[in-house]
C-alpha cells in the first residue's frame, strides 16, 4: 500500500509537465513559418512619417528587429549596411524595426552604429508580436510578393555568407 500515495503525486506531476509542455510549444506551434503571408504593419519611420510594410512590395525586405540593448545587433548592423550597399540596388530593402521603449535609447546606439538603410520605431512592440518574435536580433526575409521566406533568430559570424546566398537567391534582380 505504500505505491498508492506516490502514484497519485507522480500522476499529478505528469499532468503537470504536459500542462506545462503545452504552455511552451503552442505558441511555437503557431509563430510565423515560410510561406506564409508576411504580416503588415505601419510603423513611424526615422523622419516620422508612415512606413508601411505593404508600401515596400515588389522588393525583397530584409526585415530585422533590433533594440539598443542587444549585443549581436552591434554586430548585424555593419553586415546590413553590406548587404544594402550591394544588393539594394537589385531590389533589397533592409528595414530595421527598432522595438526600444525610449527614442534617445535607439538614438544613443544609432550614433555609435549607424544605419545605412530604413530604420522605423516600435516602442510599443506591435510588429514583433505579429511575428511572434521572441528575441533580438531576429530577422525575416519577405519575398518581393510579401511573403515570408526564411525567419532568422540571433546573429552570428558563421552565418553571414549563409544569410547572404538566400537574399542572392531571392533577389526580384539578379545581383551579384
Amino acid at each position: 500500500m505504500r505505491a498508492t500515495p506516490y502514484k497519485l503525486p507522480l500522476r499529478r506531476w505528469t499532468q503537470s509537465l504536459v500542462a506545462l509542455c503545452c504552455v511552451l510549444v503552442l505558441p511555437l506551434a503557431f509563430a510565423l513559418e515560410a510561406g506564409q503571408p508576411a504580416p503588415d504593419f505601419t510603423l513611424a519611420g526615422a523622419d516620422g512619417k508612415p512606413l508601411q510594410l505593404a508600401g515596400l512590395r515588389g522588393k525583397l525586405v530584409y526585415l530585422d528587429f533590433w533594440a539598443s540593448w542587444c549585443a549581436p545587433c552591434r554586430l548585424s548592423f555593419p553586415w546590413m549596411n553590406a548587404m544594402q550597399e550591394k544588393y539594394g540596388p537589385g531590389g533589397l530593402v533592409v528595414l530595421g524595426v527598432n522595438v526600444d521603449q525610449r527614442r534617445p535609447d535607439a538614438d544613443r546606439f544609432l550614433a555609435q552604429v549607424p544605419a545605412k538603410f530604413t530604420i522605423a520605431y516600435d516602442p510599443q512592440g506591435t510588429a514583433p508580436k505579429l511575428y511572434a518574435i521572441k528575441g533580438m536580433p531576429s530577422s525575416v526575409l519577405i519575398d518581393p510578393q510579401g511573403r515570408v521566406l526564411l525567419v532568422h533568430a540571433g546573429f552570428r559570424d558563421e552565418e553571414r555568407d549563409e544569410l547572404e546566398a538566400r537574399i542572392r537567391a531571392a533577389l526580384p534582380l539578379r545581383a551579384n
